[in-house]
């Protein structure tokens, strides 16, 4: 049987050389905001005939941003403009486009974005405090609600702190849609932890003789291979939604990618070690 846990600090300071940098990040550039946080227009034009450059050319002074690419048909992220503003851009381009048309027009105000980060932001305090109840009184123990929580708190920083450097770097920007991706990997982290953290508590049912170390060495030992081949399957799909998925599902495709890998890792080499740990600190007291 591999010795997993011979390395536990290792473990700990390699995913605090993934999560330090983007920490680093977050506090120095935060994450790049799409409309659905700071408010602005989503605009579709149909019957483009010519390169979607004039769009952005025709509407420079709004920070244009092209979303989605179709055919004769382009969608536009701009600053919040009004409906007659928005026939004023058509209008611009009408001369060499005969047939365009303005097909969608959809405002967000800033007030609506604030409000969507404050409830995201409950979301997960409660889903957390939730999760460490539950965890704690289905275990018994204290130990394995708190080192679920610490976990899924490594996938939320390695997600949120990877999304602020392609922000900064590549101007990816993060939507509602990241929320659902951010929300889903937690879920997917807690459940990859449970499924070890039950394996414990079976083998110390059996094997109440061995220490915390042994049984978590046996545990891992015996749910890597599963843990691996689910998340081989998961890392596959969501490799080609980013590939070759549309402008739209691209970064909630990456989003999800990024968090699997995470909470793949975060299970056996997080939230276990920390188990380990904690036992040796209780120990030595």
């Amino acid at each position: 049987m591999i010795d997993w846990m011979k390395y536990r600090y290792l473990y700990l300071a390699f995913s605090l050389l993934i999560i330090i940098p983007g920490l680093l990040s977050l506090f120095a550039y935060g994450l790049k905001l799409s409309i659905d946080f700071t408010g602005g227009t989503i605009m579709k034009l149909d019957g483009l005939k010519e390169s979607k450059e004039v769009v952005i050319t025709a509407t420079k002074d709004l920070s244009p941003q092209i979303i989605e690419s179709t055919g004769n048909s382009v969608t536009i992220r701009l600053k919040d403009i009004n409906q007659s503003r928005a026939d004023e851009i058509v209008a611009k381009l009408k001369p060499a486009n005969k047939d365009i048309k303005l097909s969608s027009f959809e405002t967000l105000g800033p007030a609506m974005g604030q409000e969507t980060i404050k409830k995201t932001f409950y979301a997960i305090l409660l889903a957390s405090l939730l999760l460490l109840i539950h965890i704690s009184h289905a275990f018994k123990r204290l130990k394995f609600g708190v080192s679920a929580i610490l976990a899924m708190l490594h996938d939320s920083l390695v997600l949120l702190g990877i999304f602020s450097l392609l922000g900064h770097f590549a101007k990816i920007e993060i939507d509602l849609l990241f929320v659902t991706a951010t929300l889903t990997v937690l879920s997917f982290s807690v459940h990859d932890t449970i499924v070890v953290f039950d394996r414990i508590r079976e083998i110390m049912k059996h094997h109440s003789n061995l220490s915390m170390y042994e049984m978590a060495n046996r545990a891992v030992s015996e749910t890597m291979v599963r843990s691996l081949n689910n998340t081989l399957v998961l890392v596959f799909m969501l490799l080609a939604l980013v590939l070759l998925g549309g402008m739209t599902t691209r970064n909630f495709a990456l989003a999800l990618l990024v968090g699997s890998i995470s909470g793949a890792y975060s299970s056996p080499f997080t939230a276990v070690p920390l188990l380990v740990i904690w036992d040796d600190l209780r120990k030595k007291r």
